[in-house]
């Protein structure tokens, strides 16, 4: 599903150059549960940014589902966001004067799919997070662990080919955490393709593949051990 090959991506302000990452070799295949894992500057993020098409690389080459990337204008690359990649934010990046449902419906709206079943399918992907009852409640009147929970949602609701998180635990406890994990893998299970951005240790060990990046270069990748005779 997503194939990176000799991935560089550099940072210019001015005269100073900065080297984000470093020739990047990367398959993941669909319907796997991937961990990207480093320490803060490692160039994780930008890799992320990437894989969702919100950055071009610098060099090298990004093929999704076969397609190169590198060339698309931009009018088609937010029609593969919306159509092929679901997003989920620390930050949540709710919009807070709209309820659940009409958070979760927003991408929907963007390609104007009919009201009645942008809705339907709202409540379902709300409904499927465990959050049936909460629907019409603001993000304010949410804790964290929901907020978190209708993101999700609202990343679902496209049917994207792969989820996307960027430490979706980070403004959560260790409880509450450990729930939307919890979550992830279950829709993993179901047959989702799931890549978590973190740079928890422990959040690594419960996926089934773990890609460790530092300053700019895959260090590690246990599917490669997994691949060896």
């Amino acid at each position: 599903m997503i194939e990176l090959a000799r991935v560089s991506k550099t940072y210019a302000s001015g005269r100073v150059h900065v080297e984000a990452l470093r020739g990047i070799d990367l398959h993941i295949r669909g319907g796997e549960l991937v961990a990207i894992v480093g320490p803060s500057g490692s160039g994780k993020t930008t890799l992320m940014e990437i894989l969702g098409c919100l950055l071009q690389p610098t060099a090298g080459e990004y093929r999704f589902k076969g397609r190169p990337v590198q060339g698309i204008p931009p009018s088609g690359l937010a029609r593969l966001r919306g159509e092929e990649i679901g997003f989920v934010f620390q930050a949540f990046n709710l919009l807070p004067r709209l309820t659940a449902v009409e958070n979760v419906e927003l991408p929907l709206t963007y390609r104007r799919v009919a009201a009645a079943e942008r809705r339907r399918r709202a409540v379902d992907a709300l409904e499927r997070v465990g959050l049936g009852q909460r629907v019409r409640h603001l993000p304010a009147e949410l804790s964290g662990g929901e907020r978190q929970r209708v993101a999700i949602a609202r990343a679902l609701i496209g049917r994207p080919s792969v989820i996307l998180a960027d430490e979706p635990t980070g403004n959560l406890d260790s409880h509450t955490g450990a729930d939307i994990l919890a979550l992830l893998r279950a829709l993993h299970r179901e047959g989702n393709t799931v890549v978590l951005v973190t740079h928890d240790q422990r959040i690594a060990a419960e996926t089934e593949r773990t890609v460790v990046i530092r300053d700019g270069r895959i260090e590690a990748d246990s599917a490669a051990r997994v691949r060896e005779p």
